[in-house]
C-alpha cells in the first residue's frame, strides 16, 4: 500500500507540472460573436389546412413547434384565434427550444394558430397556420350506422374509422355530394370491421358509377370466412353479397344472402341490368334485408324482391367495399374499377319511400 500512494503522489505531481507548463489547455471563454439572424420558427402539428376530426364538440390537442436561434432565443408567444394561450422565456438550450403546448378548450370552425419568437436582439419571426375542426357528424336518416362520403378520404364519419387499403385505390372529382367520390383500380378495396353494423335488419344505399370492365366485380361483402377454400373463399351461408355480373352492354346487379344454414338469391334479371355503354351516368343503388324478406332497388325503383327469414351473421367481421374480396372470390367477383360515393348504412330495413327520399336529398 505504501508503494501505491507513492506512485499516486508522483503521477499527480506530474499532471501539476503539465498543467502549469501549458501541456493541457485551459478553458476560456468564446465570444458568441454578432447576432446575425432572425430566429427560425416552424410549426410540427397542426399543419396548414390540417383538419382535425373527433367525436366530441369540445377537444385536446397538442400544438408542437421548434424554434431556432444563431445566438439566443428571447421569448416565445402561442396564439390561438388571436388570444395568447401561451409563453415560454426559459429554455435548456438557449439556442433550439422543441415545445409540446397541450390546448384543452380547441371548438369546431377554422381556427389560426401563431407563433411569434423573438431573440435578444430583438429580432422577430412568426409562423402562422390555418387549421380546422370539423363538426361531428351527426347520422342524417334515422336508423345510420354507418357514412362514408369518400371526400379524399376513406373516412367512416360517425365512429372516425378509417378504412383498412388494399391495394390502391383513388378518388375521381366526379361525385354526387362533397369533394370527391371513390375510384376504384385493379386488385384494390377498402375494408372496416363489422362492429356495430350488423342488425337484424340491414340496409345499404350509394351512388354508383359503372366502369364494366372487369365483366364482374363485387361491390359491397359482409361474409364468413371459408377455410376449406382460402385462397379461393365462397362460403355463402351467413351475412350478404351484393355483386355485379354480365357483358360490356349488359350488367346485372345481384344479392345472395345466408340464413345460417343456406343462401337466398335476389336476381332481378332485366329489371337489375343496365347497359353501361348507354347508361354512362351516376345511378343509385339499395338492398334491404328483414326477418321477412330482401329486396334490391336501382335509382328508387324495386327491381328485385323475395321472401327471406333472416340473415345470419356467425363470422361476419369484414366488411369489403368494391370487392368480393376476401370473403366471395371463389366466383372471380374480385375488385370494381367503377365509382362509389356517399356509401351509408342502416339497421333497419328501410321503405322504398325512405330509398326514394334519400335520393332526392343527395341528387345534385
Amino acid at each position: 500500500m505504501k508503494y501505491n500512494s507513492y506512485f499516486l503522489l508522483a503521477c499527480l505531481a506530474m499532471l501539476n507540472f503539465a498543467c502549469k507548463d501549458g501541456y493541457i489547455d485551459e478553458i476560456s471563454p468564446v465570444a458568441p460573436g454578432a447576432d446575425v439572424n432572425a430566429p427560425e420558427v416552424n410549426v410540427i402539428f397542426p399543419a396548414e389546412g390540417t383538419k382535425i376530426r373527433v367525436t366530441e364538440n369540445i377537444t385536446s390537442i397538442n400544438i408542437r413547434f421548434e424554434v431556432k436561434d444563431d445566438i439566443e432565443i428571447g421569448n416565445i408567444k402561442v396564439l390561438l384565434d388571436g388570444k395568447e394561450i401561451g409563453s415560454y422565456s426559459e429554455f435548456k438550450d438557449y439556442r433550439r427550444a422543441l415545445v409540446t403546448h397541450p390546448y384543452s378548450q380547441l371548438g369546431n370552425g377554422t381556427h389560426v394558430l401563431n407563433v411569434t419568437a423573438t431573440d435578444l436582439s430583438g429580432k422577430t419571426t412568426e409562423q402562422t397556420i390555418n387549421f380546422e375542426k370539423s363538426a361531428p357528424y351527426q347520422p342524417k336518416y334515422d336508423g345510420e350506422v354507418f357514412y362514408a362520403p369518400f371526400d379524399g378520404e376513406n373516412l367512416e364519419l360517425i365512429t372516425l374509422k378509417e378504412a383498412t387499403l388494399v391495394g390502391s385505390p383513388g378518388f375521381t372529382l366526379s361525385r354526387i355530394a362533397g369533394t370527391n367520390a371513390y375510384a376504384g383500380a385493379t386488385g384494390a378495396y377498402l375494408t372496416f370491421p363489422t362492429a356495430g353494423l350488423l342488425h337484424k335488419e340491414f340496409s345499404a344505399a350509394f351512388w354508383y358509377k359503372i366502369n364494366p370492365s372487369p365483366d364482374r366485380a363485387g361491390i359491397l361483402v359482409i361474409g364468413p370466412p371459408d377455410t376449406a377454400n382460402p385462397n379461393s373463399q365462397n362460403n355463402r351461408t351467413s351475412g350478404f353479397r351484393l355483386f355485379r355480373e354480365g357483358s360490356a352492354t349488359r350488367q346485372t346487379f345481384k344479392l345472395n344472402v345466408g340464413n345460417g344454414a343456406a343462401d337466398s338469391w335476389f336476381d332481378g334479371g332485366n329489371a337489375a341490368s343496365i347497359n353501361p355503354t348507354t347508361n354512362t351516368d351516376w345511378i343509385h343503388i339499395a338492398f334491404t334485408i328483414s326477418d321477412k324478406e330482401a329486396a334490391v332497388y336501382i335509382d328508387g325503383q324495386l327491381v328485385s324482391k323475395g321472401s327471406f327469414l333472416g340473415v345470419d351473421w356467425k363470422d361476419c367481421d369484414i366488411l369489403s367495399i368494391m370487392s368480393g374480396a376476401p370473403r366471395f372470390a371463389g366466383w372471380n367477383h374480385l375488385s370494381d374499377r367503377s365509382f362509389m360515393d356517399e356509401l351509408r348504412i342502416f339497421n333497419k330495413a328501410l321503405t322504398q319511400e325512405q330509398i326514394q327520399n334519400i335520393i332526392a336529398d343527395e341528387k345534385p
